[in-house]
């Protein structure tokens, strides 16, 4: 599974409430996710073996705490502070699921493809522009 990094104190402000590390585990649970560390930048260095940071650098790095999120592969919505925020909202139902709604392109800029041969493969096609 794609893990996203996110800072927690951002993330509790577009999630517009503040959660412990507990209590977002299970809304992370709940959701279908799940809450792989809570770590920061400072520690992420100083348990790599690979990087070698003088003392000056490490001292400099960020202690700011990181939620790092495992996401299921086929949501690449969740990839992003906006797109996970966005669906925890819409899972808490403080926000609205958006509708979309089908409409002509002004310019019919973009095509789409269909070569013969793969149709044995993929027999339909759908593509959204939005």
């Amino acid at each position: 599974m794609p893990t996203v990094a996110l800072k927690r104190d951002e993330l509790f402000h577009h999630l517009q409430r503040t959660y412990t590390d507990f209590e977002f585990d299970e809304l992370c649970f709940e959701f279908g996710v799940e809450l792989d560390e809570v770590t920061s930048e400072r520690e992420e260095a100083l348990k790599s073996a690979t990087a070698k940071l003088s003392k000056e650098k490490i001292a400099s790095l960020s202690e700011e705490v990181i939620y790092k999120i495992d996401v299921p592969a086929n949501r690449y919505d969740l990839l992003c502070m906006e797109g996970l925020t966005r669906a925890l909202l819409i899972f808490l139902e403080k926000l609205d699921a958006p509708t979309y709604a089908f409409t002509e392109p002004e310019h019919k800029e973009t095509c789409t493809v269909l070569i013969d041969h793969t149709s044995t493969i993929r027999p339909f096609v759908v593509c959204a522009i939005l």
